[in-house]
């Protein structure tokens, strides 16, 4: 079989009518069988079925804003379809199906299970209006449920991926339609061994391109972004930003651990395993070269700066002045991996441990509840972790700049700082 091209179009990208006709264009010289094209939800959906969730959590009405989300689908859709096409029946169903699974009971308990089978409409609805625009201009592709190609354990919200039963499964599903056509399916969104709805954690449909393309030996996998490729800095928050015009998958991985949001954190390793090029391009000038993300034997050396808004401090002290030791990371630790919890800093003390966190709803009660009987605990909430690799002095004091800093940690090439954000 002839080698796969992976392109995956972010909700930025399928925002409106005008941004669907754009992908169009872009797909024009470019799509051909054995291409595999994903798509998240449009624009800000996941927000907001986020604050839908948000409501009913509360006991608030949350009927007008599904509503509101419908009404803005099937405008986009009048903007791109004849009013009686199938699309628009299509839409309405998938959303009674939304409001229906909204009937259900919400409580801190399973809300980590409901968050994943309401959020998954948004790819769900997106990827059948592009898929149908997209046949409308003749650019024929099937569409294909992602949640019959992508396996997982039942870890909502963070599904750990089943590399074995996924490849089989897109072997046996995807592969026979791509000798016919292109196929368009949805990113984030998977099915675990049980049968439930999962998702590969918030903006996770890069990740799920680099699966396809690990599991069908791609040629190469393109995200198409609203920048013209990997900054070394974010352009709303930094000035004079540098683009990369090729990574190496190490440094890229390390950016993304540190929260750099142009590709998500899991999609590097499995790429990187397999030599499968990444390339990051603008769909606002899809003729530039973007970044290629590969092996590259020279060393950055350009100083890249991330910042990580809705930080949690969280510090664990010990109580019956015995030191810090390994037993007591292993316990924290131990808490964090029930939690689904990651890291993003470590720092101890003679007597104390501080870790820094996302904020996750319900995940830090649950935290403080299960070890506030051993340890004094205390944290802040609504911080910034700022993290500049290869640092300068004067850079890093014009990017803490009057901040008020609650701890910092500092290596051989990088810079970590915890701040409270200026109002």
């Amino acid at each position: 079989m002839a080698k796969t091209f992976v392109f995956k179009f972010g909700g930025a990208s399928i925002k409106d009518a005008d941004s669907i006709r754009n992908l169009s264009k872009i797909l024009h010289n470019r799509l051909r069988n054995h291409t595999v094209i994903v798509v998240s939800a449009m624009g800000k959906t996941t927000n907001a079925l986020e604050l839908i969730l948000s409501k009913k959590l509360n006991n608030e009405e949350y009927s007008s804003n599904i509503t509101i989300l419908k009404d803005h689908h099937l405008q986009i859709c009048s903007d791109l379809f004849e009013p009686k096409h199938a699309i628009f029946p299509a839409i309405e169903n998938m959303f009674l199906k939304l409001s229906r699974t909204l009937d259900g009971a919400l409580h801190k308990d399973n809300y980590d299970e409901v968050y994943d089978s309401v959020i998954s409409f948004g790819e769900i609805i997106a990827s059948r209006i592009v898929q149908e625009f997209l046949c409308e201009q003749g650019q024929y592709c099937l569409w294909e449920d992602a949640r019959e190609l992508i396996i997982t354990n039942d870890d909502f919200r963070f599904a750990l991926v089943d590399w074995e039963k996924s490849k089989a499964n897109i072997k046996k599903y995807l592969l026979p339609k791509l000798l016919q056509f292109p196929v368009l399916t949805q990113g984030f969104i998977a099915r675990s061994i049980t049968g439930k709805t999962t998702t590969l954690g918030r903006e996770g449909s890069d990740y799920s391109a680099a699966i396809l393309a690990t599991a069908l030996k791609s040629s190469s996998v393109t995200i198409w972004k609203d920048v013209p490729g990997v900054l070394n800095a974010d352009p709303k928050r930094f000035e004079n930003t540098v683009k990369f015009e090729e990574l190496d998958y190490k440094e890229a991985a390390e950016l993304t651990y540190y929260g750099a949001s142009v590709i998500h954190p899991k999609t590097i390793k499995p790429l990187a395993n397999h030599s499968i090029p990444l390339f990051v391009k603008s769909f606002l000038d899809p003729a530039q070269s973007g970044t290629k993300i590969h092996h590259v034997k020279e060393v950055n050396k350009t100083p890249c700066l991330v910042v990580k808004d809705e930080q949690v401090l969280v510090s664990f002290k010990v109580t019956d002045f015995t030191f810090i030791n390994e037993s007591h990371i292993h316990e924290v630790y131990a808490e964090l991996e029930k939690l689904k919890l990651r890291v993003n800093l470590l720092q101890t003390s003679a007597i104390s441990i501080s870790i820094v966190i996302d904020k996750q709803l319900f995940k830090l009660e649950k935290l403080v509840g299960k070890l506030d009987s051993k340890y004094e605990i205390k944290y802040n909430e609504g911080l910034q972790l700022l993290t500049i690799k290869n640092p300068s002095q004067k850079l890093i004091e014009d990017c803490i700049n009057g901040q008020n800093v609650l701890l910092e940690q500092i290596t051989r090439v990088t810079f970590q700082a915890v701040l409270t954000p200026l109002s």
